[in-house]
């Protein structure tokens, strides 16, 4: 993306250029048709001539040979040959007096080829451009003064001195200010393509709603207690699959299962905290948190079960292995912004919320399910439980923590298909796919319920 603007930038850059060089060119055949060159025509008819040449020339450079930019420096070379060589006319070539006819058309040729340098948007060519005219222009002036220098030296200062000297040094604050303007204009690119850059590569972390807060430096980056769903899904088998896959294999079932986790993630507002190995972490309400955090992460991790179980399927169908994913899900509060740690720093949560979300993701191991879910979560949710298959289990210990959970699940067999589970406890019909397009098609989720 950084590379097409550029590019989108360059080539409205050069379409300008074009345009002012043959406004440029119309001028010079008009003075010269006009015949306001008495005793320089010769002069001003190989001028034209060679700017017609050099004209399309360039033209053809740019369009067929983008990439020598050599030649656009040689092309400012000539520009500035053909600019001396009109005020040589004026001012060499013609009879020694005061006044060499400097303010007519052929003068306007010298600014409106600085300004086309200056389009190009590049300091250095301004200076090239503008430092061989200049020098030019002094030196033939200085020549003339000699030729009218008699005996002492106010007769040569006087013959400096002069209409003509003015019209250098106006030239030389115009080639000023245009290099001024290139090299602002080179600072304000640099400063956007990095913007676009590093939010090029947020983006493949964070929700469109987060990067925004990262590159503003928002407040909200600073470490605090904040409530927040955890997410974390991860492939089983995936060990003993990259112990025998080779490497292309790897990378590609690697890069597809992370681009739809992902995906699916920053479609519901969440954020990718990390990537660890076939693990994914995930967080709702980082670094903002939202009254639907709890609603968003369970449709994303519905949504999910769904999407990967497809991947499963079409990974079959192609040759590559069949990995199931499981999900764990729980909602509390956690120490969330950018950490420190002296040569890294990172933006993540942390605190036991985090851990629970970790275990059940290990619980849904040992359950074989695609997806475990904390009563926290349920408690949290501001919209009804979407129907599926849950199957309620109270007081489950986790490995590392004293203190039991009630969990809701789904059997991996069953997925989300709706129908009456060995309990005889009915369900209800499947609703959650209108559910899901609503969070979706808002960065901010449904409504919150009230009442």
């Amino acid at each position: 993306m950084t590379s097409s603007l550029s590019a989108h930038w360059d080539a409205a850059r050069e379409i300008r250029s074009v345009l002012l060089r043959f406004v440029a060119f119309a001028i010079l055949l008009a003075n010269l048709l006009l015949g306001g060159n008495e005793g320089a025509e010769w002069m001003h008819t190989v001028v034209v001539v060679s700017y017609f040449i050099i004209s399309v020339a360039s033209v053809a450079t740019a369009r067929f040979l983008p990439s020598l930019s050599w030649l656009k420096t040689f092309f400012v070379v000539l520009d500035a040959l053909l600019v001396t060589l009109i005020l040589h006319a004026h001012i060499l070539g013609g009879p020694v007096t005061e006044n060499h006819n400097l303010t007519t058309t052929s003068l306007v040729v010298a600014f409106i080829l600085l300004n086309h340098v200056g389009l190009k948007q590049d300091r250095r060519l301004v200076l090239l451009f503008s430092g061989i005219v200049l020098v030019s222009w002094v030196a033939m002036l200085a020549i003339t003064a000699a030729r009218h220098h008699t005996a002492d030296a106010m007769s040569l200062l006087a013959a400096f001195f002069n209409q003509d000297l003015g019209l250098t040094v106006s030239f030389g604050f115009t080639a000023f200010a245009i290099y001024l303007l290139a090299r602002d204009h080179d600072r304000t690119r640099k400063e956007a393509l990095r913007a676009d850059k590093r939010r090029l590569n947020l983006s493949r972390f964070f929700s469109p709603l987060v990067v925004a807060d990262l590159q503003e430096g928002s407040s909200n980056l600073d470490l605090e207690r904040r409530n927040a769903a955890i997410m974390f899904v991860d492939l089983r088998d995936f060990t003993s699959f990259a112990e025998t896959a080779p490497a292309r294999e790897l990378a590609l079932v690697l890069a597809e299962y992370r681009h739809l986790v992902s995906g699916t993630i920053f479609s519901y507002g969440g954020t990718v905290d990390k990537f660890i190995g076939d693990g994914v972490m995930a967080v709702f309400g980082q670094p903002t948190p939202t009254e639907d955090d709890a609603d968003r992460a369970l449709a994303c991790a519905l949504d999910l079960v769904d999407a990967l179980n497809d991947w499963k399927n079409h990974s079959m169908l192609n040759g590559y292995p069949a990995l199931n994913a499981g999900i764990g899900l729980h909602y509390g509060t956690v120490v969330g912004g950018v950490l420190d740690s002296g040569c890294h720093s990172e933006f993540t949560v942390i605190g036991d919320a985090v851990n629970v979300a970790q275990r059940l993701e290990t619980l849904a191991k040992s359950l074989d399910a695609p997806l475990v879910v904390s009563s926290a979560v349920m408690a949290r949710l501001h919209y009804p439980v979407p129907s599926a298959l849950w199957i309620p289990q109270s007081s489950v210990p986790l490995q590392g923590r004293r203190l039991p959970i009630d969990v809701w699940y789904l059997r991996r067999e069953a997925g989300l298909t709706t129908t009456q589970d060995s309990l005889g406890h009915e369900t209800g019909v499947m609703q959650t796919a209108l559910q899901r397009s609503s969070f979706q098609s808002s960065p901010s989720g449904p409504n919150v319920r009230t009442g």
